[in-house]
């Protein structure tokens, strides 16, 4: 017979964290502790099945990101071309009952103000879900445009839109609750 044996420490009463195996497929796995130090158990699976992966509990698992957000690698190399060029749209609602879950993001990261330099290439275009548009921005169809809302889902609305509307050069950058994303332009 074919078998596989993984090792993992199981957690003890000083360990503050947790780990789980976690079948890549439906093939069963027979798991048998054994008496050993630390607490280390053996992990055998069946012929044929495929490897287990470990994951850490402790972790807080990321939820995918919404259809159409860019990664942060896209986002980073279109802020680095469009430098000075660079047009933030944010699609949040500044009125919280209009978009009861703005208010949350807003918490993270506030409207653009260019009073204050808070944002300087960004403006407040909010998407409207009775209408299905917005408020065109004042810009070139061929300016380097990143859409958000909070986490993606208007600003794909948004970002289709623009490009409907003739714009040309437009990415959905999620929001300030990607936050690996946000880090490559919420500061703009």
């Amino acid at each position: 017979m074919n078998f596989r044996v993984a090792l993992f420490l199981a957690a003890g009463a000083r360990s503050s964290s947790a780990f789980a195996f976690t079948a890549r497929s439906s093939a069963p796995a027979l798991v048998s502790p054994r008496s050993r130090p630390l607490g280390v158990a053996a992990v055998q699976t069946v012929q044929g099945a495929k490897p287990l992966t470990i994951r850490s509990m402790s972790e807080t698992a990321q939820e995918p990101r919404k259809a159409g957000v860019s990664s942060p690698t896209e986002l980073k190399d279109f802020v680095s071309s469009a430098g000075d060029k660079l047009l933030v749209v944010d699609v949040r609602h500044p009125n919280a009952s209009v978009e009861p879950g703005d208010a949350k993001s807003l918490a993270v990261a506030g409207f653009p103000d260019a009073e204050k330099g808070y944002r300087p290439q960004a403006v407040n275009l909010p998407w409207s879900r009775e209408t299905g548009s917005m408020e065109l921005p004042e810009a070139d169809k061929d300016t380097p445009i990143i859409t958000h809302c909070g986490g993606g889902g208007r600003g794909q609305k948004a970002k289709d839109f623009l490009e409907a509307k003739g714009f040309t050069k437009v990415l959905n950058g999620g929001g300030p609750k990607e936050t690996d994303c946000w880090a490559e332009f919420g500061d703009k």
